[in-house]
């Protein structure tokens, strides 16, 4: 069969986008769009391979799937077998379940859904899975499970049916596709069927070439200045989506027909009698063409981990030099491990079957070992980490007295009250109040005051919104009312989680400055803030204002296994936490005279770094909410104020 060298050019084209996309270069914000490269390749690779061999009368499943193994398992295990003492050293709980949940994904060919289910691909938290790109791998060998067999069925069809066959299944597919996206963007982004049309893109082309020129050739056209330009066309798709494109750009519908088929127009008319096809062949891009298997393997464990260790994002030179690094390690691979596992003489079929099982089944036990143990987390943690992890607490009485998100709420003046009769305090807020108010109530103890606690689960300040009618306005209109019309609660302490209701968040937040919500309804939202403050004002209570606590980069019980040794851990550096609390600070002005602004930053920040824990305590019980040992720290600020407030 007639080699290609402008296909192995093109895979160079297409995995070398996906590294610097996933490098975090901006200028390729449509890197991504090298996979559906691939895939449009691969489909008609696999569907040139079948048609010859159907064609000559010895194609079998068994070689099929052998070749298979050949080509995906020996570099895949090596890969993965890597990855695991960094996974176990460097990874935090939650990312290392997540890590055994993608090992046994991958060893089943299933990794695709694993990821849907958990996030979407675009994510913050996508960044720091070392497996993510092994879907792919996944929607191949999902296709390939069918394909054959589809083919085989169809074969005495004759060229011209079986093409009206895929292009049907394509058409069906695309469309599936465009309907999926509009409904769950990650299963469209993951899933065999919705992606399952760019493969076809690739068998249809394959099928098309085979009627015109035979199985082992390019199409020549008549006139080569229609192959010119439409392998010019083809290239200028191909391009023009990976610099245009970006993680906004609805994806994978009717946008990806682009550089599929752009890709398809390339495969179809780039030849080395074309000017596209003799700069595709050129030695430099052919070369990364044959190392781009390897390189879509080892780039992704690399970047992920350099992620998952860095406090700060790593910089441009780090993730460059880690892009060549993959290139480098995809040469030894290549070398070493995928040539001589394609040999049949060196590597036979039933050495590659067993080999292929053995380690198959030994990920799946690794994978389930985790997924039993939390993460091996009992094995992986130190005395100090425990002894941290320990101090991790919330409030003994969060269960009982934290109101969830229900239309039955129980009326604020049944809520907790914290310790004595003389209640003069209260603390009013989301979820934010809940250790606050605790602690507040243990330091007003002795002095026998006590503390009304108010807060509902994620319900931000929505004060007076006759626009929505939501259990959380009506608790929010309720709680302030009660307090009005409570004469002895003469101070009233306000937290929340200001940025969320503001800003709304990614899975994790940091390194991201989320801005998902209207600039219209954070400005509605900031006003029913500052009116609620006007009325407490009005009313004559003393009013404290406790801005946002810094988030985490990840959840404390993370940052314990991999940090808990130290005595300080760093949660976010300084400047991302002022740049998340802009907004905020910038209209502290606009909140009504008499109210004590009190920081958390001040606490818990220095000139560079907000901690998550300092001395052996953990100041945080996940990645935003207070501790008890946290709290108790910002009470003591609190209850130590100098003017208004009055001490206990």
């Amino acid at each position: 069969m007639k080699y290609r060298g402008e296909i192995d050019g093109l895979r160079a084209v297409a995995v070398l986008p996906v590294i610097l996309f996933h490098a975090g270069f901006g200028l390729f914000g449509g890197g991504y769009v090298g996979v559906d490269v691939f895939f449009v390749i691969s489909g008609y690779l696999i569907t040139r391979i079948l048609l010859a061999e159907l064609s000559a009368g010895h194609f079998t499943l068994v070689g099929f799937y052998e070749r298979r193994a050949r080509r995906i398992l020996p570099a895949l295990f090596v890969v993965m077998l890597a990855c695991l003492p960094f996974a176990w050293s460097w990874l935090a709980p939650g990312e290392m379940l997540r890590f055994c949940n993608s090992l046994i994904g991958v060893s089943l060919f299933a990794s695709n859904i694993v990821f849907w289910r958990e996030s979407g691909y675009f994510d913050t938290s996508a960044e720091l899975k070392p497996l993510l790109h092994t879907w792919s791998l996944a929607v191949e060998e999902q296709y390939y499970l069918f394909f054959p067999l589809l083919l085989m069925a169809a074969w005495r069809l004759g060229p011209r049916r079986i093409a009206v066959l895929l292009g049907g299944a394509l058409l069906a597919s695309l469309l599936l596709a465009e309907w999926v996206l509009r409904r769950d963007a990650t299963a469209a982004y993951y899933l065999l069927p919705t992606r399952g049309w760019e493969l076809l893109a690739g068998a249809l082309t394959a099928v098309v070439l085979a009627a015109r020129a035979g199985a082992s050739g390019a199409l020549e056209p008549r006139d080569r200045r229609v192959a010119e330009l439409a392998s010019l066309a083809g290239l200028a798709a191909v391009l023009g989506a990976v610099f245009l494109f970006d993680r906004q750009t609805p994806f994978p519908g009717f946008w990806a027909a682009l550089p599929v088929a752009g890709t398809a127009l390339l495969v179809l008319f780039a030849s080395p009698a074309t000017r596209v096809g003799a700069l595709l062949g050129n030695r430099f891009l052919v070369g990364i063409g044959l190392l781009s298997y390897s390189a879509y393997l080892w780039h992704q464990p690399l970047l992920a981990f350099a992620r998952v260790r860095s406090v700060e994002a790593p910089g441009a030179a780090t993730m460059a030099g880690l892009a060549l690094a993959s290139l480098a390690l995809a040469y030894l691979t290549w070398r070493f491990v995928e040539r001589p596992f394609r040999n049949r003489r060196t590597v036979p079929r039933r050495a590659v079957f067993v080999l292929s099982g053995v380690c198959l089944l030994g990920f799946i036990a690794l994978g389930q070992g985790g997924r039993m143990s939390g993460g091996y987390v009992s094995a992986r943690l130190g005395e100090r980490q425990i002894a941290l992890r320990q101090t991790a607490l919330p409030s003994p009485k969060r269960e009982a007295c934290h109101t969830l998100d229900s239309a039955d709420f129980p009326p604020p003046s049944a809520a907790c009250s914290y310790f004595g009769p003389d209640v003069r305090w209260a603390v009013f807020g989301d979820s934010h109040a809940v250790e606050l108010a605790y602690a507040l109530a243990e330091g007003l103890r002795p002095a026998g005051q006590g503390v009304k606690h108010l807060s509902f689960s994620g319900c931000g300040p929505l004060f007076g919104r006759t626009d929505l009618d939501t259990p959380c306005r009506r608790w929010s209109d309720a709680a302030l009312d009660y307090l009005l019309a409570t004469p002895s609660i003469r101070t009233v302490v306000v937290s929340y989680r200001m940025n969320l209701h503001l800003f709304g968040e990614h899975e994790g937040v940091y390194p991201a400055l989320p801005d998902a919500v209207p600039a219209a309804e954070r400005a509605r939202l900031w006003r029913a803030y500052v009116t609620m403050l006007e009325r407490l004002v009005a009313a004559g209570k003393q009013v404290v204002v406790v801005l946002q606590a810094p988030e985490l980069r990840k959840g404390i019980d993370d940052l314990a296994l991999v940090e808990g040794e130290r005595d300080a851990i760093v949660g976010v550096p300084r400047a991302w936490w002022e740049a998340r609390q802009a907004f905020v600070r910038s209209h502290l002005t606009e909140l009504p005279p008499g109210v004590t602004v009190v920081d958390p930053a001040e606490l818990f920040c220095d000139a560079d770094k907000c901690y998550a824990a300092r001395g052996g305590a953990a100041d945080y019980f996940d990645d935003d909410h207070l501790s008890m040992h946290g709290a108790q720290r910002l009470a003591g600020r609190i209850l130590n104020l100098p003017g208004p407030v009055p001490a206990p």
